[in-house]
């Protein structure tokens, strides 16, 4: 059994660790109320524009915004992992580990497969195994629609510049605090519309005209979906790091007890041991 200073320095490391997680996961919970509040303000936005596009693009006759939307024979593909800068987020960035890699192992199988990640922890694993062409970190610094645009606008353009033939984004789709689905979604090319989802009208007179607005949305479509992918992404990691760090509390507090009993048998053993050698002792002198 392990002598009571030794339990006394391990109840003190453990009831620290547990400071540690308790003060993260209230951070955590409070970062979260403001992710959370901003995706469920920008999913309804977000999701009008892509059907409004897919609506105007069943529409429209010819090529218009084929640059995007060009189907081609799949030899080249670029997975954008997002993670995040910072672990203690309990399983949050390895299940994008496993998912670009299955990715590039089965759907892929035999295709030139590269990676753009986002986040500390996706660029530091992922160019162990494979090629990563680039990596941003500062975007969560100061996650706006702007610095999205660019990181955007970088990916429209190795697309048409037929550097790659198809584009994939993995990244933790935010549920709730306790559950995110990990997501890969094809970014480019466009995906075209299905016929039962087309309902725009051909009575409705468009000003400018729809090839125009198209060609307008197109790339702002995109952009609002790879920044809809990123705030997904900051609020399931606030929701896993706030799940970790409770559970992680409640372990620190389970084992504390458990130390603390040990301790208190310890210390009784300590205690039986002196009165029965002071025992012995006067009954050795009485004899």
């Amino acid at each position: 059994m392990a002598n009571l200073k030794e339990i006394r320095n391990r109840i003190t490391s453990v009831g620290s660790t547990m400071q540690i997680t308790s003060a993260m996961k209230m951070v955590s919970a409070a970062k979260l109320k403001k992710a959370q509040d901003a995706i469920t303000a920008m999913r309804p936005y977000s999701e009008k524009l892509t059907e409004l596009l897919q609506n105007l693009s069943a529409t429209l006759d010819g090529d218009v915004g084929s640059k995007y939307s060009d189907q081609r024979e799949v030899n080249k593909v670029l997975i954008v992992a997002i993670t995040s800068n910072r672990g203690l987020a309990g399983a949050f960035n390895s299940n994008i580990f496993k998912e670009a890699k299955l990715l590039a192992k089965e759907a892929y199988a035999g295709k030139a497969v590269d990676y753009f990640t986002i986040g500390k922890k996706g660029n530091d694993i992922l160019k162990k195994t494979g090629n990563v062409i680039e990596n941003n970190n500062a975007i969560f610094d100061h996650l706006s629609y702007e610095s999205t645009s660019k990181i955007a606008e970088t990916l429209m353009e190795l697309f048409a510049k037929s550097e790659y033939d198809k584009i994939v984004l993995v990244y933790n789709n935010f549920k709730n605090a306790a559950t995110q689905i990990v997501m890969n979604e094809q970014f480019l090319p466009i995906l075209p519309p299905k016929a039962s989802e087309t309902k725009v009208s051909t009575d409705h007179i468009f000003e400018p005209s729809k090839v125009k607005i198209v060609e307008e949305l197109i790339p702002k479509s995109l952009k609002t979906q790879l920044f809809k992918a990123l705030r997904d992404s900051v609020a399931s990691e606030h929701g896993a790091r706030m799940t970790a760090m409770h559970k992680a509390t409640d372990n620190a507090t389970e084992l504390r007890d458990a130390l603390k009993l040990q301790y208190n048998k310890a210390r009784q053993a300590a205690i039986t041991n002196e009165i029965l050698e002071i025992v012995g002792g006067a009954e050795a002198l009485a004899g």
